[in-house]
């Protein structure tokens, strides 16, 4: 019970409602009292209020905040997550959190990891999409503008006999002068080159792809039936996800001799991993994943979680039926149907090497409800009444649309170069309370830029927008990459960013899973980001 009766008075009660569990109902989370207790005691409560020094009102100022602009057309925001493209590749789970997975994500997609995330560079992980260069967004492919490249199409030449430049333009170089130069270093009277040689030996990029990524990621099915991604299998995802928590409950029942320090370290283990936030997949869905997200974090009680199969009414074998419902709502243009609350299975399509979800799934490991919610998306989208929809028709889209399909409210679009860093920052403060969003609120950066050089940022994707922060005389925006990762130190570096997003600098933190949680200079967001909206 949240009620704490401590006395009645002439028939009235005084009492109070225990905040910790009042708070856990709302954000749907369990609290650690101890920990948030212990980083209370050296706070000041009262020094919380903002800083407005740094704040120029030399602007007129609206009660209503900055009007919102026409919604964009043919919006096709859409990266794909490559630590989950590259685990479904290889059919192993890498380490997120080491340098070398750096290395082998490039190895894999045969791409410079600098050159995986700005669409200018024609990485796989926008396939089916191309740079329109003019205003630096993305346009989709038709499907005879996409190549199925084999085998014999990767092999690169043998490099062994070359001895003079004019070598290689034997070897299939064409015109070795105007090959484009990438690095240039000159040490010990040696200079090292670094050229574009994709003359010589193909790459798989956004439009030349081979036939496992399409069937993964592309909606351009070359075999007709029901589809299935490579090597995987539609799984009844109950009784599997919850197996962890299962063996938690089991654990808990030892008091003996040295199985209490096992019990102990799973449950350290499983803590670290408790939060269910959306992960994206190996579609280039990042949209609909930042936009579940969004909703989620904004209003937990928005979002359908009861993944706890429950049978239809009805007789026999419809009576053994397990469903998942879930409302959407019709926004118009792509990637929309007419308001309706689709019932989904509880099968995913999961990995037959490491039975991983192929495509979203929870930080945790555990819960289904964000790999139930995509699919029952895909289901709506494609008006497909099969229980097993194809996931890669919706490999990109509209994120701010996409949050007023699950939450039913109106989609809001702030263009960044209509707007300026003080309307942004306003705005983000606006839709906030206690620095956290109560309205979902997302945002989408630019195809392409000099600035887009490692996960942390990626172009043409689209990201949640959690809140803002204040330290010392900068204002950030919080954000968090669907991707699910922090990329590791070092690896790149961007002006106005930082990776590690505590409590201690924006307190919201203690609720979430941090991995790809950033938070950015309110001037710097402008200059990454294309548009910020909210669907209120």
């Amino acid at each position: 019970m949240a009620i704490n009766r401590e006395s009645q008075v002439n028939g009235g009660q005084i009492g109070g409602i225990d905040p910790y569990v009042l708070a856990e109902a709302l954000i749907g989370h369990k609290i650690d009292r101890q920990s948030m207790a212990s980083k209370l005691v050296n706070v000041d409560l009262q020094t919380g209020y903002d800083d407005l020094a740094d704040v120029k009102h030399d602007y007129v100022l609206s009660v209503k905040g900055p009007k919102p602009d026409e919604p964009p057309k043919n919006v096709n925001v859409g990266c794909i997550n490559p630590y989950a493209l590259v685990e479904n590749l290889v059919g192993r789970k890498i380490d997120k959190h080491s340098p070398a997975a750096v290395q082998i994500i490039s190895d894999v997609l045969q791409t410079d990891y600098d050159e995986l995330f700005d669409m200018k560079y024609h990485s796989s992980l926008y396939a089916g999409l191309k740079l329109n260069e003019e205003d630096r967004s993305a346009e989709r492919l038709d499907e005879k503008d996409v190549k199925i490249i084999n085998e014999e199409d990767l092999e690169t030449p043998d490099l062994s006999q070359v001895r003079k430049t004019e070598d290689l333009e034997k070897l299939g170089l064409d015109d070795i002068l105007q090959a484009q130069v990438k690095m240039a270093r000159i040490r010990n009277g040696k200079l090292r080159l670094v050229l574009n040689a994709r003359d010589m030996a193909k790459t798989v990029t956004n439009r030349e792809v081979t036939m496992t990524l399409n069937e993964l990621a592309l909606p351009f099915r070359k075999e007709k039936g029901d589809w299935a991604p490579p090597n995987s299998s539609w799984e009844e995802t109950y009784t599997n996800r919850c197996n962890k928590r299962r063996m938690l409950t089991e654990l808990d029942r030892f008091h003996i001799g040295n199985e209490i320090n096992i019990r102990q370290d799973f449950r350290n283990t499983f803590s670290q991993n408790r939060f269910d936030d959306p992960v994206q997949g190996a579609v280039g869905n990042s949209y609909l994943i930042a936009a579940l997200f969004s909703v989620f974090w904004a209003n937990p009680a928005a979002i359908n979680r009861r993944t706890k199969p429950f049978e239809q009414p009805g007789r026999g074998e419809d009576r053994k039926k397990r469903v998942f419902s879930v409302k959407f709502h019709d926004k118009g243009g792509d990637n929309n149907a007419p308001t309706d609350t689709v019932e989904v299975n509880y099968e995913i399509p999961v990995n037959n090497s490491d039975y991983e979800p192929i495509y979203s799934r929870a930080s945790d490991g555990c819960e289904i409800w964000p790999m139930l919610y995509e699919k029952a998306f895909a289901k709506w989208v494609t008006g497909n009444s099969s229980d097993r929809p194809d996931i890669t028709q919706i490999y990109s889209g509209d994120p701010i649309k996409a949050m007023a399909q699950i939450n039913g409210k109106e989609p809001q679009y702030f263009l960044t170069d209509n707007h300026s860093t003080h309307d942004v920052l306003g705005l983000v403060r606006s839709c906030s309370v206690n620095h956290k969003t109560i309205n979902p609120m997302a945002a989408y950066t630019h195809a392409s830029g000099h600035l887009f050089r490692g996960s942390n940022l990626v172009a043409n994707h689209a990201y949640s927008v959690l809140g803002w922060a204040s330290f010392g005389q900068k204002q950030y925006i919080i954000i968090r990459n669907p991707f699910g990762v922090t990329e590791p130190v070092s690896v790149t570096s961007y002006p106005g960013l930082l990776t590690q997003v505590e409590p201690e600098l924006w307190p919201p933190a203690s609720l979430l899973d941090r991995g790809g949680v950033l938070a950015l200079e309110a001037a710097a967001f402008n200059e990454y980001f294309h548009c910020i909206g909210v669907a209120k």
